[in-house]
């Protein structure tokens, strides 16, 4: 079976998947719910998640577009 894209470029795209499911899941946290929890506004919530998931869109499409030199 023949794939459109070639084996680098899908070792590529999953790696940048799995930024992508870290930077979200360094984002996940506890609801703040009733009382007021300080943690929701946390370096790592605010910052580290986001830039961490943007790297790993921007490697995506590196990934997807990659074309190997002949």
């Amino acid at each position: 079976m023949k794939h459109t894209l070639p084996k680098l470029n899908l070792i590529l795209i999953a790696v940048s998947f799995a930024f992508i499911v870290l930077g979200f899941a360094l984002m996940a946290g506890a609801p703040s719910g009733e009382v007021y929890n300080p943690d929701i506004f946390s370096f790592r919530r605010i910052t580290v998640g986001p830039m961490i998931a943007l790297f790993g869109f921007i490697s995506m499409i590196f990934a997807i577009l990659f074309r190997a030199k002949k």
